[in-house]
């Protein structure tokens, strides 16, 4: 049943409008009266639910689509363990891979990384742009894996202003860790045999090139731990997607 994103307010048995970007992907699919859909509204509380609702197509019109919202199935397919990906911005179409595999793979949030090294550099109006774009590859992506919940896509920032603002937004007790080339690395695998199940982690990684010396410094200073991936070298756009597998499949 095709699954759509819907960040308004559901309940079983009324009838609603889909906002526009739910009814254009239902008017592409070219969908009839009386075709079953799958809603989800991407988040819990504040008025929202977890989980997804069942949902009828009552109306096509030429821009608008009503449904009637059905049951309600409190299913939810998130990692025991949320992982926060704080990820250097890669070049060309490689951070929209990023992006869309992370939240494939259950990233709770997702903050693009400008770092020194950084060949995409974001700031004002072509940020706002970017971030706008890259939550929706991550709303579609969550649409396709049956994912009910969607990672935010935080504001685009270096890492000292993360360590000042975004830091703070972490749960209590969040494990830091770091994907670093130097000395003094632990393998990831023994990090995560000797955690529990649900602990909280950020996991940082940097562009093309990694991160700066003087950005490991202060990410070390800041607590977090250095980790390694193995001997190969990744990509910068699978490293943090092969730590955020090991980190979050059972």
């Amino acid at each position: 049943m095709p699954r759509f994103h819907c960040p308004i307010a559901l309940h079983s048995g009324d009838d609603i409008e889909l906002p526009p970007g739910a009814a254009r992907h239902v008017q592409v699919l070219r969908l009839q009266p009386g075709d079953g859909i799958t809603l989800f509204q991407g988040r819990a509380g504040e008025g929202f639910s977890s989980g997804e609702f069942e949902a009828t197509v009552l109306r096509m019109g030429r821009s608008d689509v009503a449904v009637r919202i059905g049951a309600h199935h409190a299913v939810e397919r998130e990692p025991l363990r949320p992982v926060h990906l704080l990820a250097g911005i890669t070049a060309n179409e490689r951070m929209d891979w990023l992006v869309e595999k992370a939240a494939e793979l259950g990233a709770a949030s997702i903050t693009p990384l400008v770092a020194e090294r950084s060949v995409l550099k974001l700031k004002g109006e072509r940020a706002e742009k970017k971030l706008a774009h890259w939550q929706a590859v991550a709303v579609s992506a969550c649409e396709q894996c049956t994912r009910n919940r969607v990672p935010p896509l935080h504001a685009p920032t270096d890492l000292q202003d993360w360590l000042e603002g975004g830091a703070k937004q972490l749960p209590p007790g969040t494990l830091r860790l770091l994907l670093s080339l130097g000395e003094g690395t632990r393998p990831l695998g023994e990090i995560v045999d000797a955690m529990a199940e649900d602990a909280p982690v950020v996991f940082l990684s940097g562009p093309e090139g990694g991160l700066s010396p003087a950005e490991e410094a202060l990410a070390r200073a800041q607590g977090f731990v250095p980790v390694t991936l193995g001997p190969r070298v990744l990509r910068a756009e699978t490293a943090p997607l092969a730590a955020l597998a090991a980190l979050t499949l059972d």
